[in-house]
């Protein structure tokens, strides 16, 4: 048991370079942004989130403590919550302010989207737990204006704790693995002819445009019910690949699998369905996916520039 304690303390407390934690923080940042201009157009922020007694739809009551105590949810309020967050989203994505301003961003997504209980979607709780990850980590190490700033150069080899990316790779497992728990309807199973994303797509309020041809396709959406809700319940493996990796020392074909077949779901989501900014958010989760090492690779074989060799002064 003592062994084993410290093999965990010993695990939790390994540090890594910063770049994939960089990258991470910037796909928050841009899914921030996302998940809160699609509310901008045509009034809608007005009327969501601004109380019935100020032009909104419905009574709001006080909102959360910040709005409660900045004034209750009014135009000035909310804009000035909305104007905040986004600069704050902003800031991530070019590494301003460290934690403060992942704090910022977070409190912000939480004092807006807890305005309105009929707008708000369980993507806005997990893009908040994604930011609290940033609020509890260096994820301005490196490629950030705070390393500019502070250290003459836009990258360091600044080393950073692990474990906030490796809790990310939790977190898509868990989103996954309780969606699929949560898919207890027969049409996700043999008892209901895998029917459910044929009828999911024909309904207004989720397909992005006319579904109906795909009757003539109907097997198709059988198996894409199928593979879907297999991936979903069977996503735990994946913590046992990278268990797998680690003990062997290379990398393994599931992750790669894992990954195409995550990539392949979600770009249909995003052009078959309107799901908000879900998509947005998913795929910076992907990104914890990968450790320091490998961006810089892929940075070698993309530009032919590692990392590394930026960090000379600007």
């Amino acid at each position: 048991m003592i062994r084993a304690y410290r093999s965990l303390v010993a695990f939790l407390d390994e540090r890594e370079r910063g770049e994939a934690l960089a990258l991470f923080r910037i796909a928050v940042g841009v899914a921030l942004l996302v998940d809160l201009f699609a509310t901008a157009p045509d009034g809608v922020l007005s009327a969501i989130w601004i109380d019935i007694h100020h032009g909104g739809y419905r009574p709001l009551g006080h909102g959360n403590y910040l709005v409660h105590a900045l004034g209750g949810p009014t135009p000035a309020v909310v804009w000035g919550l909305f104007a905040a967050t986004s600069a704050a989203g902003v800031a991530l994505i070019v590494g301003f302010g460290g934690r403060v301003t992942a704090l910022v961003a977070a409190q912000g997504l939480l004092a807006l989207s807890g305005l309105n209980g009929h707008t708000r979607g369980s993507y806005d709780a997990l893009l908040s737990n994604l930011l609290w990850l940033l609020v509890l980590s260096a994820s301005t190490a490196t490629w950030s204006l705070d390393a500019r700033l502070f250290r003459g150069r836009w990258s360091t080899e600044r080393l950073v704790p692990a474990w906030p990316r490796r809790v990310g790779i939790v977190q898509l497992v868990l989103v996954y693995f309780s969606t699929g728990l949560h898919k207890i309807s027969a049409h996700w199973t043999p008892a209901g002819g895998f029917s459910a994303i044929y009828y999911i797509l024909q309904q207004p309020s989720w397909h992005r445009f006319d579904m109906t041809w795909l009757a003539y396709v109907y097997p198709l959406t059988q198996i894409g019910t199928a593979v879907t809700w297999c991936f979903e319940l069977l996503s735990p493996v994946l913590l046992f690949a990278l268990w797998r990796e680690r003990r062997r020392g290379r990398p393994g074909f599931y992750r790669l699998g894992f990954v195409m077949m995550g990539l392949l779901l979600h770009t249909g989501i995003l052009v078959f369905m309107e799901v908000g900014p879900f998509t947005v958010i998913i795929f910076a989760l992907y990104l914890c996916l990968f450790g320091p090492d490998e961006v810089r690779r892929l940075f070698d074989a993309t530009y032919g520039l590692s990392p590394s060799r930026c960090s000379t002064k600007l």
